[in-house]
């Protein structure tokens, strides 16, 4: 995939102006297009903007199950991938979900969405 599909870069927008669900939108009009090794990598982005929009609504188990699904997904690429910063955005998603990873299976009150931890997609640096 030579040039970025538009609905890839409106989706890293829409992610990155905090609109999760609309994000989910349109990577997951991308998603039933594409093909090949892209698409489980489109896929772990629509559940990392899933995961979010559950954490900032209070729904924790959702939260957990859809951060723990992109992460899979997302692990299975190196970076950068897709011009993104994937390696920077694991870490930084990560972080703004280790309080509630810390707390198990169990749901701890008073955990929340810090907006300063949400993350922010990167493009990688144009080498």
């Amino acid at each position: 995939m030579d040039e970025l599909p538009e609905l890839y870069l409106k989706g890293i927008w829409l992610f990155n102006e905090g609109e999760f669900f609309d994000c989910h939108d349109e990577l997951e009009e991308l998603w039933t297009e594409i093909q090949g090794e892209e698409r489980k990598y489109i896929q772990g982005l629509i559940q990392a903007a899933v995961a979010l929009f559950h954490f900032g609504n209070g729904n924790l188990g959702g939260a957990r199950k859809m951060y723990n699904s992109a992460r899979e997904k997302l692990d299975l690429y190196p970076s950068p991938y897709m011009s993104i910063d994937l390696e920077r955005f694991r870490i930084d998603l990560q972080h703004s979900f280790q309080e509630l990873l810390d707390a198990g299976t169990t749901y701890p009150d008073g955990v929340e969405l810090q907006d300063d931890r949400i993350p922010t997609i990167y493009l990688a640096e144009q080498g």
